[in-house]
């Protein structure tokens, strides 16, 4: 019996799948002669999508400048995106109308700014992307969760957000009314102002009716 426990004891601690044969990065290998795992890029290899060629579209700067304009045109699929990304990814802590006062800070998170404040207001529209990119204050980087896409089609819906929320009578359409309310993108437009061009020089000219060419 004790020999039998023993024999199951020792099956049980096989270490099959702990050692496995692979390579961890940089170990020394003797599969090549010059002892290296880690294998130098193929001569004439290109790169392919990482490249990131647009910095105007990548990082929502000119140089050390932030980005006044949409790097592609802002249409009613783009801002519905926005809103579907905001929802999701904003909103918990900015709330739905952007005015700081999300879930996550009634339960005692510390409170971003109101968007309908005049700083962020005249801020650019690259301020928004760089923060959603790298993260500000007490909010992380979203890089990774949000596509460079979607951020800026969030900054767009931020921009709705704006407009809906310091709108006027006069801004509002025959039959509808003003309220604190999320905005209705059928009747919410963009001022000539703050429109994008179809197209932003060379570096952004591939970026076009909200979808990046391939």
């Amino acid at each position: 019996m004790v020999l039998s426990v023993a024999t199951l004891a020792l099956v049980g601690c096989r270490q099959d799948m702990h050692n496995q044969p692979k390579v961890k990065p940089l170990r020394e290998s003797d599969f090549y002669a010059d002892k290296r795992s880690a294998r130098p890029i193929v001569p004439g290899t290109v790169p392919q999508g990482q490249l990131e060629e647009d910095s105007y579209y990548y990082t929502g700067k000119v140089g050390n400048n932030y980005a006044t304009e949409f790097p592609f045109p802002v249409t009613e699929q783009v801002l519905r995106r926005g809103q579907e990304r905001f929802n999701i990814y904003c909103s918990p802590c900015h709330s739905a109308i952007g005015d700081g006062n999300g879930m996550i800070v009634a339960r005692g998170f510390k409170k971003p700014p109101s968007y309908h404040t005049d700083r962020l207001r005249n801020a650019p529209v690259g301020h928004f992307f760089d923060v959603i990119t790298n993260g500000f204050g007490a909010m992380g980087d979203y890089s990774q969760q949000i596509s460079v896409q979607d951020r800026w089609a969030i900054v767009a819906y931020i921009r709705a957000l704006q407009l809906s929320q310091a709108a006027t009578r006069a801004d509002v359409p025959p039959g509808s009314s003003i309220s604190n309310q999320p905005p209705d993108l059928n009747v919410v437009a963009i001022p000539p102002a703050s429109a994008p061009k179809a197209q932003y020089g060379e570096g952004v000219a591939g970026h076009q009716g909200g979808v990046e060419k391939k």
